[in-house]
């Protein structure tokens, strides 16, 4: 299968938003980056994960204690990972582009790495959202049914009640597998991902080695085998469950599009900026504390029609986009509500599964 290929752009509603959200950034004399008030709130959650990993490894807490910090661990994983890195790798979490690899690089300390995230998330999700065959965030087969397209098995009929437990495995089949097959592949699914520098597999193979020692080694000699397992898989599920809830819940809903190319021409229905909006929601936008936390991920289409504008950014350029939405007719998808974007995600995958 061939990457397919979008319509033409209707010039009036893509120039026209790109416009109106240039001319916000100049009428308030405002960099498309991060500012100071991220960089803050980016060292709160960086320091308070290393003071936390070194209390609960050289300090290690009566076992309850133990616990709770492991699950607040996971936690602050996806946090930076929502706030640092994919700023960070996305290139607007400053204007500094050295600033940026590092923040983008701090993913490879968490065990995963920052090189096939940029294609598997960049190039792919964020070129082919929701297109099944080529967005491999749709990709949990057998277990998981997430596109009409998608082939049913009998065990989808379930899924709507162990899918919690399947998004937790994310994390851990993130750093342990994934990454590494699409090192062995050169591929992201159907798209082969960028020629790999000997800077690059360096890279690749001693951050794997130091997060082994940082979160494997270090920990086992500390505290022995049984406690850092049972730590481990605390911390590991709760940051894959917190991770692929956020981005299933802003994707995989009962109103977004799964669009399916026409297969003579390979063509997509819309083109790139309507195919975002349709394949792309929004939830719990009115949650300042919420907001802080995931990084803006909530605005999810200003995310995916600007990826490269902070998500400082969100809160102001989500009016001037709603509004141009409306004058275009078309339509803006969003929950008010986290519980209502879960439900909607719930009927989403039971009716797939039952379907």
């Amino acid at each position: 299968m061939a990457t397919p290929k979008f319509s033409r752009p209707k010039i009036t509603f893509h120039q026209d938003l790109k416009s109106r959200v240039a001319e916000y950034f100049k009428a308030h004399n405002l960099a498309r980056s991060g500012n100071s008030e991220l960089f803050v709130k980016a060292g709160i959650m960086v320091v308070g994960f290393v003071l936390l990993y070194i209390h609960l490894v050289f300090f290690t807490p009566h076992w309850i204690l133990g616990l709770v910090e492991c699950l607040v661990l996971g936690a602050l994983t996806a946090f930076i990972g929502f706030n640092v890195m994919h700023d960070g790798a996305h290139g607007s979490f400053s204007d500094r582009p050295w600033v940026n690899s590092l923040a983008g690089m701090s993913i490879n300390f968490l065990g995963a790495n920052v090189f096939m995230w940029k294609t598997k998330h960049n190039v792919v999700h964020h070129s082919f959202t929701n297109v099944d065959g080529v967005d491999d965030d749709l990709n949990a087969r057998p277990f998981l049914r997430l596109s009409p397209s998608q082939k049913k098995f009998k065990i989808h009929q379930f899924q709507h009640y162990y899918f919690i437990f399947t998004y937790s495995l994310l994390y851990l089949y993130w750093v342990f597998f994934t990454d590494y097959k699409k090192y062995v592949t050169g591929k992201v699914g159907i798209v082969p991902i960028q020629k790999m520098k000997l800077s690059d597999h360096i890279s690749f193979w001693a951050f794997k080695a130091l997060h082994l020692v940082l979160f494997v080694a270090i920990p086992v000699y500390m505290v022995g085998w049984g406690p850092w397992l049972v730590g481990f898989l605390v911390y590991g599920l709760f940051a894959g469950l917190v991770l692929t809830l956020v981005f299933q819940l802003a994707h995989s809903l009962e109103e977004t599009a799964f669009p399916v190319p026409e297969p003579v021409s390979n063509c997509l229905e819309d083109e790139w900026m309507i195919h975002q909006i349709r394949t792309t929601a929004n939830f719990a936008t009115g949650y300042k504390l919420l907001t802080w936390f995931l990084g803006g991920l909530n605005f999810q289409i200003e995310h995916h029609l600007f990826p490269k504008v902070s998500h400082i950014h969100y809160p102001a350029i989500s009016k001037i986009i709603k509004q141009t939405c409306k004058d275009y007719n078309i339509p803006y998808l969003e929950h008010q509500k986290l519980r209502w974007a879960f439900r909607s995600h719930f009927r989403h995958l039971k009716g797939l599964g039952t379907a």
